[in-house]
């Protein structure tokens, strides 16, 4: 089957409900008619805070739930009526320490999941291997996964969500437990990925993370899409903010109260810069707080004063507050 998209989702909602021996029962909307599109071949990141939908919406897309009203597709085919054909097609790692068999290695599990995947004996063991070694577990593939720390244990959910050459990958926080190395390396083979022409489906918590990697970015909160672009659209255009950094040579008691209460100002923050005061001030996009900062600091208590773009995480933040 042919599609422009790989990746799809129509006015997708799930919603959870608690019966009660009572009757009736509490509804919980997870997810709330999220319509995106997401092109072959890129890094694509669902960005939210906890409890915003990201997870239940990769599960849904990876066919482990079914979607109370919408539709969505991958590759074409419809979550719903054509899961065989979906699951078929896609990879998909999840955190945490469910979803590998802690009695057996990491090799046998490899296998172990190759054959329910439909690898004959053979071609399963030479991608385990080979993947164990592209994860850096090599050494320890035939260890029992009850010995392997949290960081070898996402490690080897990485191997299995490679294990078929998927054509999707949804990955959810792959990168947490993870030490700094193997992150940075989980950060290499993402774009690797997307240059072989796979698509990836990225949820993750570490802004620079998603900036680093990701060509688009949507950002849900409470079920809802609530911007959707290239992260330097998401930094210029949804978050509604410039970023101005001033370093003050005196520091001042209080600075960032007064400076927040400048018209046009969203919110001001002090931190240190070697000896001196660190402000970042976000403000409106057509507001000149230049003159006022100025006059306000004092221009000859002012070492250095910068105008930017804010960063994905400042636009983050200020699109969800």
């Amino acid at each position: 089957m042919t599609t422009s998209w790989a990746i799809e989702c129509d006015r997708l909602r799930r919603v959870y409900r608690e019966r009660s021996v009572f009757g009736g029962g509490k509804e919980t909307v997870a997810v709330d008619e999220v319509s995106v599109q997401v092109p072959p071949g890129i890094v694509f990141g669902l960005l939210g805070p906890n409890g915003a939908g990201k997870t239940t919406t990769v599960r849904v897309l990876a066919t482990l739930l079914a979607p109370t009203a919408g539709a969505a597709r991958v590759l074409g085919f419809d979550v719903l009526r054509q899961a065989s054909q979906v699951r078929r097609r896609i990879g998909l790692i999840l955190g945490g320490d469910r979803g590998v068999y802690w009695r057996l290695t990491g090799r046998e599990n490899l296998i172990y999941f190759g054959a329910l995947n439909g690898l004959g004996p053979r071609e399963a063991g030479r991608r385990a291997d080979m993947l164990l070694e592209r994860v850096g577990l090599s050494p320890r593939a035939n260890s029992k996964v009850e010995q392997y720390s949290r960081g070898m244990k996402q490690r080897l959910h990485i191997a299995r969500g490679l294990l078929t050459d998927p054509d999707v990958i949804f990955m959810d926080e792959p990168t947490i437990g993870l030490d700094p190395m193997a992150a940075r390396e989980l950060r290499q083979l993402v774009p690797e990925l997307a240059r072989q022409g796979k698509t990836v489906l990225l949820t993750t918590h570490y802004m620079a993370e998603a900036d680093m990697l990701c060509e688009r970015i949507a950002i849900i909160n409470q079920g809802k899409i609530v911007a959707m672009g290239t992260p330097s659209e998401i930094k210029r255009g949804f978050s509604g903010i410039r970023v101005i950094d001033v370093t003050v040579r005196e520091p001042r008691e209080g600075l960032a109260d007064e400076v927040t209460r400048l018209d046009g100002v969203a919110r001001a923050d002090l931190g240190t810069d070697g000896a001196f005061q660190k402000l970042t001030v976000q403000v409106a996009p057509d507001c000149d707080l230049r003159p006022r900062l100025l006059d306000l600091i004092g221009e000859t208590n002012v070492e250095a004063l910068v105008e930017r773009e804010p960063t994905l995480e400042e636009a983050y933040l200020s699109i969800l507050r």
